[in-house]
């Protein structure tokens, strides 16, 4: 009671003119920032946030956290229409949602990824506000082993429940390692497989690679097609977005799974790109349609993004509690706070208690206000389809090029986009696929980071992975995960072998 009481008041203070329009004004710049690939949720907030220093330190949190939501939603929507993630944690949101838009049903898709990240978000809200003590306490226990156990837990989960190949899945996934193996070892300070170069010591960034391997590289595939001069169609209403919500209660134990996955990589930080793959391998491997993962199932909209936004908004709660972002997003907001002057941690919720059941208010009304703000305009972003790919098509290519120049100023980044954009272009042609490369790519480096900061501890002692049950219990189930499909494929021949009769069955007497 005492949570639902300080809430209202939260709600009390949130609920002026000011903050809701401001509310409205995050949202649309949000959007707009998730839409552009290569600028991200962090960028748009750290480049915006010195619009906030004028404002009470309520609005300025309520301006800066609904930008973040903006830019969450907005991941989605070149996801969906051109197979280009506007964000990295809608990577695995291309995977059906871009075939579902080719088969003529982007509304659906759509509305399908803005409503389960606002389900995401909304139960992550409601676990912020009445289970934040306990959940600070359970983030304290996660260190360099946890986290390196965490991370294998996810590259394991892809070998485990792919319906590919196995080899496949593991040779994309090395490439994804030596990729991000490039640049400064952040341990000893050397530089590795640079070549000389300077331009590489920092390596290669996420966001270029994925613009490259799925932008770039849909574009070559669709050149080699033959270039379609006719839009698809694009027929969007009130209509499709109501029959869209009548389909998505089927779906009610994918979202509770991926909700809980998101919420726990959140927080202990994960992320929402590691959730968003997770809960996307976990949604493939217990569908009833599996198979059709990767062919437009609204499934595999569902939990990446449902995931994505539970990530993203629990990794909120070690930032207030403990001084701990739990995302770059989320690291930002904490250098804002400290502007403002508020030490985030446990006094805050206490000598700040209006400010911080002001945000968590805020977090209720932004994700609203977004649901309402993208739904109504999933129209206007779905005829984009009605374009013709021949005028649209060097548009993309542009706009990538934009977004791969802007993450370092550096022209050489655009040369590595196209790069990358042929590697996808094979990859495809080869069926390999890109998910596990780009997963490697992105946690590799953090993967190591952690596994050696263990290794020091332990002084290269490995039996550290189970030194307790937290970290013991999620090194087992990533090593079952790892070798599932041999286990897998020998519970399959042992159920083949039919037992033998003991005894030689008795020819009846003439």
């Amino acid at each position: 009671m005492q949570e639902i009481s300080a809430l209202m008041q939260g709600f009390a203070v949130v609920l002026t003119p000011t903050n809701i329009g401001v509310m409205f004004i995050g949202i649309i710049l949000g959007v707009l920032i998730g839409v552009l690939p290569g600028l991200g949720g962090a960028n748009g907030v750290a480049i915006l946030l010195p619009l906030t220093f004028t404002m009470s330190p309520t609005t300025a949190i309520v301006m800066l956290s609904c930008i973040y939501w903006g830019a969450l939603f907005g991941g989605a929507i070149t996801s969906v229409l051109f197979n280009i993630p506007g964000e990295p944690w809608s990577v695995a949101t291309t995977f059906d949602g871009y075939p579902m838009a080719q088969n003529g049903h982007a509304g659906q898709a759509l509305t399908a990824a803005f409503t389960s990240s606002f389900i995401g978000a909304f139960v992550a809200v409601l676990m912020i506000t009445f289970l934040a003590p306990m959940v600070a306490k359970f983030a304290l226990k996660f260190g360099a082993p946890e986290f390196f156990a965490v991370y294998l837990l996810t590259f394991c989960s892809f070998v485990g429940m792919g319906k590919g190949s196995p080899f496949k899945v593991l040779v994309s996934m090395a490439l994804g390692f030596a990729l991000a193996a490039v640049g400064m070892d952040t341990v000893t300070g050397q530089l590795r497989l640079t070549f000389g170069l300077p331009d590489l010591m920092r390596g290669f960034d996420f966001l270029i690679a994925v613009i490259g391997l799925f932008g770039i590289g849909e574009i070559l595939l669709s050149m080699e097609e033959g270039l379609n001069f006719s839009g698809k169609s694009a027929k969007i209403n009130a209509k499709v977005v109501w029959e869209t919500w009548k389909k998505l209660p089927r779906y009610w134990a994918t979202s509770i799974r991926s909700s809980l996955v998101g919420i726990w990589m959140g927080i202990t930080p994960g992320g929402a790109t590691p959730a968003s793959f997770m809960s996307y391998g976990l949604a493939k491997k217990m569908s009833k349609n599996g198979d059709n993962f990767g062919k437009g199932e609204m499934e595999g909209v569902i939990a990446p993004e449902t995931a994505a936004h539970a990530a993203g908004t629990s990794a909120l709660l070690p930032m207030l509690a403990l001084g701990i972002p739990g995302s770059p997003t989320a690291a930002v907001l904490l250098g804002g706070l400290l502007i403002w002057g508020l030490q985030p941690g446990p006094l805050l919720f206490v000598e700040q208690k209006d400010f911080v059941w002001g945000l968590i208010a805020s977090m209720y009304l932004g994700n609203l206000v977004g649901l309402i703000v993208v739904l109504s305009t999933v129209p206007l972003f779905a005829s984009i389809l009605r374009i013709p790919f021949s005028i649209i098509a060097p548009l993309i290519i542009v706009i990538c090029a934009i977004g791969a120049y802007t993450v370092h100023s550096a022209m050489l980044d655009v040369w590595l986009m196209l790069a990358f954009g042929v590697i996808g272009y094979v990859f495809k042609k080869l069926d390999y696929p890109l998910a596990p490369m780009v997963l490697a790519l992105v946690l590799g480096d953090k993967a190591e980071d952690s596994f050696r900061q263990a290794m020091l501890i332990s002084q290269g002692e490995v039996s550290i992975m189970w030194a307790n049950p937290l970290v013991g219990t999620i090194t087992t189930l990533a090593l079952l995960m790892l070798f599932w499909p041999l286990i897998s494929r020998l519970i399959g021949v042992v159920r083949k072998a039919k037992p033998k009769a003991a005894f030689p069955e008795q020819q009846p007497v003439d």
